[in-house]
Order: C-alpha cells, then sequence, then structure tokens
C-alpha cells in the first residue's frame, strides 16, 4: 500500500512567505486555465504574456506562421509586462507547446528576463506531450535558474487540471496537504495481448499517433492503474514506403469505470 504523507512548504516559511509570480501564454485559453488555478491555489501574482502581433488564425494559419518565424529565425515581439521580475522568488511559466517546446512569445519573454537565483516551475498544455523538451530548452535558455519539475497536461484531459494541479502544488511542497506518492515503474515487461489492447484503446482516436505497444510496465495510482508502454511508430497507409519513426514512451491511465486515456508521449 502506498503511504499518503503531509508535506509543508518547501519554498519558505509562514514568517518569510516566498513571493510567487504566475506568467503565462496562452492562445486558446488553455494554458490559462491552468495559470489561473495555480494562482489561486498559491494566491500568486498572475501576468500574460501577450504577442503585439497576435497569433489569432486558425490551427493551420498559426502552425505556418510559427514555421516561418523558426526558419527565418524571427522571435515575436511581445508587449511590456507590468511585473517587476526581479521582486520574485518563484516563476511559474505557462505555455502550450508549439513544435516540441515553448510557443515563440514565450522564447520573446526568457530573452528579456534574467532568472538567474530564482525557483523556475514550468507548466504547459499539449496534443500529445513535450513538457520534457521544453524544459530542457528552458534550462538552456536561463542556465541561472533553479528549474523545479513541471506539470504539463493534454488539452483533451483539460478538465483534470484542478485534481492535477492540486496533487502537483502538495508534492512540490508549494501548498501543503495529503497527497499519494507514487512507487517507481518497475522495470517493463514484453507487452501482453491484453496491456497491447489497453494501449490502443488509450490512442485509438488520436491521429498523430500510429504505433505498435512493445514493452509495459505498470504502478497503482489512486483510483485505478497507471501504464508506461514503449511503442514502435508503424508505417502510415500509402506510404509504405516510409520507415517507422523510432520508438516512443506513452503513459496511459485506466481508473475505474473510465475507459484508458493516454496522459503524455515522450519522444
Amino acid at each position: 500500500m502506498m503511504a499518503v504523507v503531509m508535506v509543508a512548504v518547501s519554498c519558505g516559511t509562514k514568517k518569510d512567505k516566498p513571493k510567487v509570480l504566475v506568467v503565462y501564454y496562452s492562445q486558446t485559453s488553455n494554458t490559462k486555465t491552468v495559470a489561473q488555478e495555480i494562482a489561486t491555489r498559491l494566491n500568486a501574482d498572475m501576468e500574460e504574456i501577450v504577442a503585439v502581433n497576435p497569433y489569432d488564425g486558425d490551427f493551420q494559419a498559426t502552425i505556418a506562421r510559427c514555421m516561418e518565424e523558426r526558419e527565418e529565425g524571427i522571435t515575436p515581439e511581445i508587449k511590456p509586462l507590468s511585473a517587476d521580475i526581479a521582486k520574485y522568488d518563484v516563476v511559474f511559466i505557462g505555455f502550450p507547446v508549439w513544435f516540441g517546446t515553448y510557443a515563440p512569445p514565450v522564447a520573446a519573454f526568457l530573452d528579456k528576463v534574467d532568472l538567474s537565483g530564482k525557483k523556475v516551475v514550468p507548466f504547459c498544455t499539449f496534443g500529445s506531450g513535450g513538457l520534457e523538451s521544453s524544459v530542457k530548452a528552458l534550462a538552456e535558455k536561463q542556465p541561472k535558474a533553479d528549474i523545479l519539475p513541471g506539470y504539463g497536461v493534454r488539452a483533451a484531459r483539460i478538465a483534470a487540471v484542478p485534481k492535477e494541479v492540486d496533487a502537483f502544488l502538495k508534492e512540490g511542497g508549494f501548498i501543503e496537504g495529503e497527497f499519494t506518492p507514487l512507487d517507481a515503474f518497475p522495470e517493463p515487461h514484453e507487452a501482453s495481448v491484453e496491456e497491447a489492447a489497453i494501449f490502443d484503446a488509450a490512442v485509438k482516436d488520436y491521429q498523430m499517433i500510429h504505433a505498435k505497444a512493445k514493452s509495459v510496465a505498470s504502478r497503482t495510482i489512486p483510483g485505478g492503474t497507471e501504464y508506461l508502454f514503449t511503442a514502435v511508430d508503424l508505417p502510415r497507409e500509402g506510404g509504405p514506403q516510409m520507415p517507422p519513426g523510432g520508438e516512443m514512451q506513452v503513459y496511459v491511465t485506466v481508473e475505474e469505470g473510465i475507459a484508458p486515456v493516454f496522459t503524455k508521449v515522450v519522444r
């Protein structure tokens, strides 16, 4: 059985409470939803990163503009923040994941600020994944910042934010309260037919994943089971000449009475 533990705020004491800022960029309001949840629970200041020339087109228009900016090495101009970053001890930085990393307006923000010596907590929303690659890019951009573990959630699972953010903040020591620490995943084994069926059910409606479960490990979570699948890309229909794209790790949860759902992909 997993123990339920009580944590205390690790970033300061009640007499010396750290000053927290939640800064975020959001195009579709998903990241804003997470930012508001964090700021409310921490009673923190919150500020939005706003592009001077907003990405206000549809999905394809946004992708096209982002690709063009990446190819030309352009970082979009953003409006000045009213908050004085220097006054904050902890900065939560939120963003949607585009092309495997934080959206361009966040890159512009990181170019303008110095987060040296500050505790920085990334959080993001995504279609399938990107937290890990974004954190790596953030650490490279701000090498003197103390980058803490981050939180990410699929846009399709935005309803899970209140519950997950509560557990995330408690586990990180930002708020007091009980949470259930998870055991590490055991060594993986070859996925059985039944386990492969769980993987297939979790990803069947997501067009960007066309893969076969190869191996799996599982652990108990509150209310169910979490699986960590290693899967291999399969050739796409209509393009048999294209080789598989490689391996990925796919996290899948199965809760009682709820169909399997994948929570993130790490490539």
